[in-house]
């Protein structure tokens, strides 16, 4: 079980707020509501690859998932808050490796913060080969990256 919305960007450091509700989010198809709590919110069916993930990785993912909507700081801080963690402990080969089981915005959003990274072309070139070459996507918060119409993130 991982945080996931709010509860993902508070542990993270990009919001100060709680949720009244918990977040969580979880391989399986479903999770006791005793462990939980009746009012917890369960986001199901995350791919198996996150079984393996640390806490802070799958909550990385979660927050990319979302375009890093659930930040309380500025575009601007949200990405450079991202890239800080993407550049620690080995976390963006983790995540370039479990992203080809993300959707197609994680990936395109994971190779365009790989890329400001200086990661390993290899990396970028399988997270780029995932991808429709006619698809663009939203990338919320994350649109103002360099890059991001590169790795076809949609106008706003």
């Amino acid at each position: 079980m991982f945080p996931s919305g709010l509860g993902a960007a508070n542990l993270l450091g990009f919001t100060t707020q709680n949720s009244t509700k918990a977040e969580v989010a979880t391989c399986a198809t479903s999770l006791p509501r005793k462990l939980i709590g009746q009012d917890t919110v369960v986001h199901t069916r995350r791919p198996k690859a996150w079984a393996g993930l640390w806490r802070t990785d799958a909550a990385l993912l979660d927050l990319l998932r979302g375009g890093g909507n659930a930040s309380d700081l500025s575009p601007e801080e949200t990405v450079r808050g991202i890239l800080r963690l993407l550049s620690k402990g080995g976390r963006f080969g983790r995540l370039a490796k479990v992203g080809t089981s993300e959707p197609p915005r994680v990936r395109a959003l994971l190779g365009a913060l790989g890329e400001r990274l200086n990661r390993d072309p290899a990396e970028l070139r399988r997270l780029r080969d995932s991808l429709n070459v006619t698809s663009r996507f939203d990338f919320g918060m994350l649109a103002g990256l360099p890059n991001a119409k590169a790795w076809q993130a949609r106008r706003r």
